[in-house]
């Protein structure tokens, strides 16, 4: 029997999925030196080891020059305008790259222990992409034979300031490595609103403006370990091991204004807020004959305490302070377990794998009035709330590689089940369970040794944020408190691509166009309590889609062999239109959005320059949208010997991250700007020893 039959046979076998090793996709390779940049089938992998801009930078540095990635300054990722995006680090999920902790994990991570980045617009079905797109970070492993290390430090404006360590030693059947690192961290923010409202309950109008400014202090420790053991020449393990610990203690100031008499007073918070992070990972690796099989048992875990504790000091009309105390804490935990087995087939190559993933995410909000004169506090029933939402995820997969001529073909399909369980503190708990077959396509056709065309189809889930799922009131800031919906279903997406990779001498391009449609969206619903504070929840029922084209042009005038300068340029343009529901009906919004970003790199002697620009156009969102934003980065990297360098990164140099924002809904007509200062100098030397 073919493996091509077996797709729908092996899925009814198989009770679960893993990720597809590199063999399991066709590919075609287009190179410039060195080869910085690698545009296959289904994925671009780059380089960040030639980076210069990596040394002092952080994870979200080195996506935000990533191409076809954009990172706003707030940490916002979008892959070709897809703003749903799932960010694994060496192919495995994470408990802290999840939720709200991802961008302040990535804007804290470090870039020098990245050696290289793969974007996967259109996942195949050996991927559990979560219904949108993938960015991979794989973080650096020496295993070459002898003892080596790297010492590494850089000081930024602000009093900013960086410092870490790695080694690894390699003898024999034996590899570890290892890595320490102290970051002094901070991110500056501006933020201003105005909210004209009706509540339709009751006819009652009003205006609410809100200007704070913070700026976050973060001090961060992270360590990780890594150890390769070769049991024979086909069997092998590894462990890996990371720890990260974050605080910061923000001080918040929100002005705030509201109602017709003008009643000004300022909330002034000043945390702690604290995440630390812990991730495990064990991985067996046998290598036959035309074979691989590869299992993986990963645990990852985050926990994160946001202090929203405040003191209200009246302005107009003059009263006395009040006091409030408050807290969120989250912990989430992931267990994951995948096999993995690739064999080569008489026309190609077929896989299959199993992946199961257990998460909890256990989350408790606290609000309270404090009496400093009695000196207790009175809990706010509305916001103080405890829950845990416990979700099971279990896909199979099956593939098959097919080489015909000048075709090459890969089927999948993936069986997917999902179990969900909402235990609130007070309350019966509730239950969901969503299952689907997503097939998926992906073939290449080599019209000759230059030129190749492409095609990719796939169609998943996207499963609910468990915040969003929250059945309780939470509060964000004096006007605006969020509740979830457990009641919430998974979003179907279903996605198309098609293009071209071209060859010619010292330019390689890329053109291509995409379709996505979304169903069953998840968009927000408004409402208000009886004191006119505005409540956003979300809901089902909206619908989305993009059509856009793409297209990359890399171009190395001087090859070999040390080229003197690279130019690269990515974008792309997509028409949008959203249908939302809002109070008195469905709401249909149209807009053509598109991004650009330019990569240039000069080497002379001992001297790199770099340069690289994003821009990211205005768009639409349901019942609004947001502005268009920038960023220009430079970085001058000399080697002062042949063990020690110097890097001087300037990021956002113009200032460029300045956002703004509005809504237009029945019940409030809102506009706002939101400041993300990520204009910064970072100075910087990297010592390296080693002996082979």
């Amino acid at each position: 029997m073919r493996p091509s039959l077996l797709v729908v046979l092996g899925l009814a076998a198989l009770p679960a999925v893993a990720c597809a090793q590199e063999a399991d996709t066709p590919s075609v390779t287009i190179t410039a030196s060195k080869d910085t940049v690698v545009r296959k089938v289904d994925k671009t992998v780059v380089d960040v080891a030639t980076m210069a801009r990596a040394q002092n930078g952080t994870a979200q540095d080195v996506l935000q020059s990533t191409p076809e990635v954009s990172v706003a300054a707030d940490g916002r990722i979008a892959v070709r305008g897809n703003t749903n995006v799932t960010v694994l680090v060496d192919g495995k999920p994470s408990a802290m790259l999840a939720g709200d902790e991802r961008a302040v994990a990535l804007q804290t991570m470090n870039g020098a222990d990245i050696a290289s980045v793969e974007v996967i617009t259109n996942p195949s079905a050996a991927y559990n992409a979560n219904g949108g797109a993938i960015v991979n970070i794989v973080l650096k492993r020496q295993r070459q034979p002898g003892a080596h290390a790297q010492l590494r430090a850089s000081a930024a404006d602000q009093g900013l300031w960086n410092a870490g360590a790695s080694g690894d030693v390699t003898s024999g059947k034996l590899s570890v490595n290892g890595s320490l690192a102290y970051r002094r961290d901070g991110t500056q923010k501006f933020r201003q609103s105005t909210v004209d409202w009706n509540n339709p309950q009751d006819g009652a109008t009003g205006q609410a403006r809100q200007t704070s400014s913070v700026f976050v202090r973060r001090i961060v420790h992270s360590a990780g370990l890594g150890v390769d053991y070769a049991l024979s020449a086909a069997d092998s393990l590894s462990l890996s091991a990371h720890y990260n610990q974050r605080r910061s203690r923000p001080w918040l100031d929100v002005l705030n204004t509201t109602g017709a008499e003008q009643t000004i007073f300022h909330r002034i918070s000043t945390g702690p807020n604290e995440q630390s992070d812990h991730d495990a990972s064990l991985a067996y690796t046998r290598q036959g004959q035309g074979s691989v099989l590869k299992a993986v048992l990963a645990r990852s875990s985050t926990r994160t305490l946001v202090d929203k504790s405040y003191r209200d000091v009246y302005v107009e009309p003059l009263r006395a302070s009040s006091d409030s105390r408050g807290a969120t804490r989250a912990a989430r935990q992931l267990d994951q377990a995948t096999l993995d087995w690739t064999r080569a087939a008489e026309s190609g190559q077929w896989g299959m794998g199993v992946d199961v993933q257990d998460e909890v995410n256990d989350l408790a909000n606290y609000q309270a009035t404090v009496d400093r004169a009695a000196g207790t506090e009175t809990p706010d029933p509305a916001t103080t709330n405890h829950y845990k939402v416990t979700t099971r995820l279990s896909a199979a997969y099956l593939t098959d590689k097919i080489r015909r001529g000048r075709w090459e073909v890969l089927l999948g399909g993936r069986l997917e089940h999902m179990a969900l369980r909402i235990t609130p503190a007070q309350g019966a708990p509730q239950t969901g369970r969503w299952q689907a077959f997503n097939p998926s396509l992906h073939g290449i056709y080599a019209l000759n040794d230059r030129i190749d065309f492409t095609l990719g189809y796939r169609r998943s889930l996207q499963r609910p944020d468990p915040r969003d799922l929250n059945p309780f009131i939470t509060y964000i800031d004096p006007q605006n408190l969020s509740r979830g919906n457990p009641g919430l279903q998974p979003q179907r997406l279903t996605s198309w691509e098609m293009g071209a990779n071209v060859q010619a001498g010292k330019v390689n391009a890329s053109v291509g166009a995409f379709h996505r449609v979304s169903r069953a969206t998840v968009i927000e619903a408004r409402s208000f309590t009886n004191d006119n504070v505005l409540v956003t929840s979300h809901q089902n029922g909206g619908r989305a889609s993009s059509t856009g084209v793409s297209g990359s042009l890399d171009w190395t005038p001087s090859p070999s062999p040390l080229p003197a300068l690279r130019l690269g340029l990515d974008g792309g343009a997509y028409a949008v239109q959203l249908d939302t529901p809002d109070l008195y009906g469905h709401v249909r919004q149209h807009d053509v959005a598109g991004y650009l970003k330019l990569r240039a790199v000069y080497r002379a002697g001992r001297d790199d320059l770099s340069l690289d620009a994003q821009w990211q156009s205005s768009s639409i969102t349901p019942l609004g949208g947001h502005g268009a934003t920038s960023s220009v980065n430079a970085t001058w990297k000399r080697e002062l010997s042949s063990t020690l360098s110097l890097t001087v990164n300037a990021n956002d140099i113009f200032d460029g991250s300045r956002r703004t924002y509005r809504t237009d809904a029945s019940t409030l007509r809102q506009r706002g700007i939101d400041h993300f200062v990520a204009r910064r100098w970072y100075v910087g030397l990297v010592k390296k020893f080693g002996a082979g």
